[in-house]
């Protein structure tokens, strides 16, 4: 007996020493300085729970947890080896959604054990077991929420992949959708009623059958789906923070199911800062959650009040003189400096401009890229210093007082109809100040629209040139004009 709690105090310890690492390293990751040894410190919280969990008493099947945590790892190294920094996005849909599958796996387990015959766990086993009413009902609730979780990223990883094209929309939709999620309600509850109590709502029994049980998982996956097809490309950045927020739920709710203090503190850290997130990036986009989710962005006509002016054209040689010669720059990235791969030739070009006197600095919006933060980690990948790099309030103001503006792949979060128009369907998104500038620079591949497909007005402003071109090619052809004049 001794022993027993000896080893109990022992995994308790190491549970709360991961949780505690868990929480430092998501501390540090707030900083780009500190990020990657905030992974570090989380990774070997993850190593140390996962040896804890080979300690509890009564496990078994080692031999399937050693193939599934061996097969794991080497997928997850390899990929995130070979994985391009534009395909990170749906990378992390993908991982997210495994966490969510995950958390429904451990759900379904769980369930499945009360369909066991009473002969094999008796009543006095359940009774001990701890499975009271309150931990069933949370088995359910953590099961409809990793499950969901997991179909939506699938659907999040298929988009941004491109496999899945563009949105799927229909009419009465919404009310498609929410029969389906009542429904999936409704299997909740008849689970969760299902199950006979003693006095202390201890679970001495269940009469849910497995087809009851496998339709519950259906409908929640059939749900997930259906909440993300409609869903434009422009919004992706807040759908996978928010299913990120979902598995974290999901997994502090299976948490609390198993007992496991790592899962709990783990699951609670990744809920409420991804919910966070969600809160941050809407709020960037100037639109609530629920818009997001059931209202078609981007969709609506187009803004009623005709732009004026054309798109003109300019060199990258007049590029390089009209930079070489200002006193301030300012370069906005956005998805397609990504999809160019141009960020180290961006990064050369502000080595260039430094060495004439120039000061150069880098406007990053809230939701450019395609996930919180996308533009930042191609930055620092190319290694541009972190104090170069500055948010949408810490820089706007600046743009006024700017030479040139060179917007590079960004699209929506310059559009300045998010200011001035009230037909646009992106009025009052906050926007980085680009118009104001003197003179504003874009690299584009055509006249093609952004990924909300939104006309934007900025390219049409008498302060601003198209460069047209592949971005990486363009950027290197301003910097070779800039070298001309040394």
């Amino acid at each position: 007996m001794n022993d027993f709690f000896a080893v109990g105090n022992f995994i308790e310890g190491a549970y709360f020493l991961a949780a505690l690492l868990f929480i430092l390293g998501l501390k540090r990751m707030s900083s780009p300085k500190n990020a990657r040894q905030g992974i570090i410190w989380a990774g070997v919280g993850m190593l140390i729970a996962t040896l804890a969990t080979f300690l509890y008493p009564g496990l078994g099947n080692y031999g399937l947890m050693m193939v599934a945590i061996v097969s794991g790892s080497i997928i997850a190294w390899w990929t995130g080896k070979r994985v391009a920094m534009t395909d990170m996005p749906q990378m992390i849909a993908l991982y997210n959604g495994m966490g969510g599958g995950a958390a429904a796996a451990i759900a379904a387990v769980e369930l499945l054990k009360l369909l066991e015959p009473v002969g094999v766990h008796d009543v006095l086993a359940l009774q001990t077991s701890g499975h009271t009413l309150i931990v069933h009902v949370l088995a359910v609730a953590g099961a409809i929420i990793g499950t969901v979780a997991f179909s939506g990223s699938l659907i999040a990883f298929f988009k941004l992949q491109g496999i899945m094209k563009g949105v799927i929309r229909f009419k009465g939709q919404q009310a498609v959708n929410g029969l389906f999620f009542v429904a999936t309600l409704t299997l909740g509850f008849l689970l969760c009623s299902a199950v006979e109590l003693d006095a202390t709502y201890r679970i001495v029994d269940a009469h849910f059958s497995s087809e009851l049980l496998l339709g519950f998982f259906v409908l929640a996956l059939v749900f997930g789906v259906l909440m993300t097809v409609p869903i434009g490309g422009a919004d992706m950045p807040v759908v996978i923070s928010l299913f990120n927020a979902l598995t974290g739920l999901a997994v502090g709710v299976e948490g609390f199911v198993l007992g496991n203090a790592a899962m709990m503190i783990a699951g609670v850290v990744v809920g409420s800062a991804g919910t966070l997130l969600t809160q941050l990036m809407a709020r960037a986009m100037n639109r609530p959650i629920s818009n997001v989710l059931f209202s078609n962005f981007g969709s609506s006509s187009a803004s009623t009040n005709e732009i004026n002016g054309s798109m003109k054209a300019i060199e990258a040689s007049d590029v390089g003189v009209m930079m070489a010669y200002a006193e301030k720059v300012l370069i906005v990235p956005g998805y397609g400096m990504a999809v160019a791969q141009a960020q180290h030739k961006i990064w050369e070009l502000t080595q260039q401009l430094q060495k004439n006197n120039v000061t150069v600095k880098f406007a990053i919006h809230p939701v450019a890229g395609r996930m919180p933060g996308h533009m930042n980690v191609l930055l620092a990948e190319a290694g541009v210093p972190y104090d170069i790099i500055q948010d949408l309030d810490e820089i706007n103001e600046e743009f006024a007082t700017t030479d040139v503006v060179l917007v590079i792949g960004a699209n929506d979060v310059v559009n300045p109809d998010a200011r001035n128009d009230k037909s646009s369907p992106i009025y009052g998104m906050p926007i980085l100040n680009a118009f104001k500038a003197r003179n504003c620079v874009v690299i584009k591949r055509g006249q093609g629209r952004g990924f909300s497909g939104v006309e934007n007005a900025l390219f049409y402003a008498d302060n601003t040139r198209l460069l047209y071109g592949d971005g990486q090619k363009a950027v290197a052809e301003i910097i070779a004009a800039i070298k001309t004049l040394d």
